[in-house]
């Protein structure tokens, strides 16, 4: 039986801050920007590029929810294991 392992996702620890969009002042206004940004794109004459188009929405979705949105501040953890549990298990090793 062959196992593979799923390549990890790389994660910059930075997201978006989603729970702003359950206030429905910030929903619609969210929708005006996004819908401003996608008019003005595809009024521009940027060609039959499939790739670029992709590229122009990717950072107009990025760059509204980031005005709009904020960012959201990840908690940090404490690690389980401490330096005070590394000198118990050294100390308990030797004897």
């Amino acid at each position: 039986m062959v196992v593979s392992k799923q390549a990890t996702q790389k994660f910059d620890g930075k997201r978006f801050n989603l729970k702003e969009l359950n206030e429905l002042e910030v929903r619609k206004q969210y929708q005006i920007k996004i819908t401003n940004r996608f008019a003005a794109l595809e009024n521009s004459s940027v060609g039959k590029d499939i790739n670029r188009g992709r590229e122009n929405m990717k950072d107009s979705i990025k760059t509204t929810a980031k005005g709009g949105l904020g960012m959201h501040e990840l908690k940090e953890h404490t690690p389980w294991f401490c330096e005070e549990c590394l000198v118990f298990f050294k100390s308990n090793k030797a004897g």
